[in-house]
């Protein structure tokens, strides 16, 4: 597999490096270099995505639209996943971010001093006026949805970027080489816990080339 690589790589600098085609006129002692400006600019007008590897565009596909890239790699049995995951982070952000707004209300009009305005909760067992702790179980309970609303938010975001990562790996995995001649050896071992001057049983997984 490394010489694969290499030589793929090989091939590459020289193509990146090799200049544009060229014509000499040798009419005479003095020889005119005629450089082909329609390979200058047939690359200098070819489209963006063109110049970019697999794993790239699956990369940017999942960062326009989640769920393409994995399209792009033709793995569509992961798009499901990917929106049902989508739609239970949309369902939680709304519910947490409705109940915050209402406590939040609740809270501000229990607190703004104005006998003729009465929050939703007023009569309520945990959150009345008339209970011992009701508003400050009412400011738990706005603190409780906010800080859910705020980590829906961030693992929306995780998700995001997980689905870019998924498909710009697979789109390398199809890539990568799973001929014969590679082997997996799983073997129990013993991994030392250096906190506690202990060791832990284990699992090692070794990836090696088989040498003929």
């Amino acid at each position: 597999m490394r010489l694969t690589v290499s030589i793929a790589l090989l091939i590459s600098i020289l193509a990146f490096a090799a200049p544009a085609r060229a014509q000499v006129i040798t009419a005479g002692p003095d020889s005119v270099e005629v450089v082909d400006t329609d390979t200058i600019n047939a690359d200098d007008n070819s489209f963006f995505l063109s110049k970019w590897n697999r794993p790239a565009k699956a990369a940017l596909f999942s960062a326009v639209l989640p769920g393409l890239g994995q399209a792009y790699n033709k793995s569509y049995w992961k798009m499901p996943i990917i929106y049902a995951t989508g739609g239970v982070l949309a369902y939680f952000y709304i519910s947490h971010n409705n109940n915050y707004q209402d406590y939040r209300e609740a809270l501000l009009i229990r607190v703004d001093d104005d006998p003729n305005t009465v929050d939703k909760f007023a009569d309520s067992n945990i959150y009345g006026e008339s209970r011992p702790n009701g508003t400050a179980n009412l400011k738990r309970a706005r603190d409780f949805y906010r800080r859910n609303r705020d980590l829906t938010i961030l693992l929306s975001i995780g998700a995001y970027g997980l689905q870019v990562a998924e498909a710009y790996v697979h789109a390398h995995m199809k890539e990568f080489d799973i001929s014969d001649e590679l082997s997996l050896r799983v073997q129990p071992s013993i991994i030392p816990v250096t906190a506690h001057r202990a060791f832990t049983p284990g699992v090692s997984l070794t990836l090696y080339t088989k040498s003929k």
